[in-house]
């Protein structure tokens, strides 16, 4: 808990206490499951703070409601920290391996979480609209746009997570779709380049 408030410090996350202690409790749950079900390779609690919770958190100001979609959200990242963080914005998350989608409903009503659907299914299947789609460990920015179009609202945003800048990506973006921004990520303690893509 302690190095959990400290990454958010550090990284001038605010959030409330009863926030702080529903991402800590989601930890939790993640370390219990992942020693049956392997949904996560980052076992180390530093680096869980820091890649899962804090680079989540990181595109908490991009985020537009109110219905967010996480797609191929894994085992909640970044849907369920951003839905603690943004309780007034629904975020439905959707991945294709059921394992990870029942810990996920699993870990949301242990957790008291109501601002969050989780579904097993395939992205192409879905027909709501959403304001923003987010993608963190899905696909090409290329797959993400041709297999998302069909669920953006108006004025609709996608957002795209990334690691180094996606130079070669960001020239396969079918013809329909404008890059508004790429912006920098500095995640003070992460020791890696991260980028958000914001397409719409």
């Amino acid at each position: 808990m302690e190095l959990l408030k400290q990454a958010l410090d550090t990284n001038c996350i605010t959030l409330t206490e009863q926030q702080i202690e529903k991402l800590a409790a989601y930890l939790d749950q993640l370390n219990r499951w992942n020693k049956t079900y392997n949904l996560t390779a980052i076992t180390d609690h530093k680096e869980q703070v820091y890649k899962h919770i804090v680079d989540s958190l990181s595109i908490r100001d991009a985020i537009r409601g109110p219905k967010v979609c996480d797609v191929g959200t894994g085992p909640g990242l970044p849907g369920i920290p951003l839905a603690i963080a943004l309780p007034d914005i629904h975020f439905t998350l959707v991945d294709s391996s059921q394992k990870r989608i029942i810990f996920i409903q699993h870990t949301l009503m242990k957790l008291g979480i109501t601002n969050v659907t989780a579904l097993h299914e395939r992205i192409e299947e879905n027909t709501d609209t959403f304001n923003t789609l987010i993608s963190r460990a899905f696909s090409s920015i290329q797959d993400f746009v041709e297999k998302t179009r069909h669920l953006l609202a108006n004025n609709g945003q996608l957002l795209a997570m990334k690691g180094a800048y996606p130079t070669e990506e960001l020239t396969q973006i079918p013809q329909d779709f404008i890059v508004e921004d790429v912006r920098k990520l500095t995640i003070n303690g992460l020791g890696a380049e991260r980028h958000l893509v914001i397409i719409k």
